[in-house]
């Protein structure tokens, strides 16, 4: 039993490094047709888009895996099964469940991994590919400065900053807004400055040129100074330059530091606790689709195998489709975030035990 199941799993993990490999390749084919003219028109040199590339692999490969383990399960039992291997196995006293065995710990080890390359070496590549588009493409990024920037801090105070040099620790014409309370409707402090900077021994942020309006019973106090220590905020001179990161950024730890400060703030964080739990639940999907690929190809069927594979991958595509609709009602807040981003694995590991269960009978 044992040598069948080394071979049964060599056949299925050769299989899976070849799907990875071979949609890796198309997907970076077909990108590349896309983008060619953008590259072409902006003068990026060849180093820079192979650069560009290989920091996009990652986030293939972790898109893609799912359904490479899914067409492994498939073909590789398909493959037994239409050379009578399945029909010996059979004969010899194996049972379905004992053929899955070695698939079944393959698959599982796959997702393990996956957590870790999606949690931590995924949001690594995706800065380095962002980086290169927001820099050569977008003509919108530069690492050490942000423009344009509305903060909240706390549920009672915005922040907006015109210009802010992450090098210097300065920005330019910022206002602060102080409301009564968590609505943001009844302003009671407006603060305007023509620079803000903020002092790495203290901790504290300094305005200068500043012109204070204190709001109270339809009257207003108006102080003008030539600078201001406004304290301590929430928010630090790194937090404004990594506002722009998204999710697919960030590693787990990271973005679990970020939920925690955006939460102080008063920031609603649905959305980023969604993204941070799916960092960990996407990758059982690899694991759950062997619960549907393995019983499409088990035993020989009159549709043949060309009509399992489009089943199969249509169930594949639906499971995908339903994690990322699923997540809309996370992102709102309806529902909650942990249950939002393990939904459809639940759902659709049930469905694929009842598959399992009814072609084994």
């Amino acid at each position: 039993m044992k040598i069948l199941h080394k071979y049964i799993a060599r056949q299925f993990l050769s299989t899976t490094i070849f799907a990875i490999v071979a949609f890796t390749i198309l997907f970076v084919a077909i990108n590349l047709m896309e983008e060619l003219d953008d590259f072409l028109d902006k003068k990026v040199s060849t180093d820079v888009i192979i650069e560009y590339y290989i920091a996009y692999i990652p986030e293939i490969i972790k898109l893609i895996t799912p359904i490479a383990v899914l067409l492994s399960s498939l073909f590789t039992t398909g493959k037994l099964t239409n050379t009578n291997e399945i029909t010996a196995m059979k004969a010899s006293g194996m049972s379905m469940f004992q053929y899955l065995r070695p698939i079944f710990f393959i698959s599982l080890a796959i997702s393990l991994l996956s957590v870790y390359f999606n949690g931590w070496i995924v949001p690594d590549a995706n800065k380095k590919k962002f980086a290169i588009r927001r820099e050569y493409l977008e003509n919108s990024y530069t690492e050490f400065s942000r423009a344009n920037i509305v903060l909240q801090d706390g549920p009672q105070k915005m922040i907006s900053i015109n210009y802010f040099d992450r090098l210097q620790n300065h920005g330019s014409n910022a206002t602060i807004y102080e409301f009564s309370d968590s609505t943001r409707i009844s302003p009671i402090k407006r603060i305007d400055a023509k620079f803000i900077s903020f002092d790495t021994l203290s901790n504290n942020w300094f305005m200068e040129d500043v012109i204070e309006r204190n709001f109270s019973n339809d009257s207003e106090i108006v102080t003008r100074s030539v600078k201001l220590n406004i304290g301590s905020l929430h928010i630090t001179p790194i937090e404004i330059i990594k506002k722009e990161e998204k999710p697919d950024e960030m590693g787990y730890f990271d973005l679990q530091k970020f939920i925690d400060r955006q939460e102080r703030s008063g920031h609603n964080v649905a959305r980023w606790k969604v993204e941070l739990y799916s960092k960990i639940s996407f990758p059982f999907a690899s694991f759950i689709v062997v619960f549907f690929g393995v019983p499409f190809a088990y035993g020989k069927r009159r549709s043949g195998l060309a009509i399992q594979f489009g089943i199969s991958l249509l169930i594949c595509f639906i499971y995908l489709a339903f994690i990322k609709v699923s997540q809309v009602f996370g992102y709102s807040g309806e529902m909650n975030s942990l249950f939002t981003a393990w939904m459809a694995n639940l759902i659709f590991l049930f469905f694929g035990l009842i598959n399992l269960v009814r072609v084994s009978k």
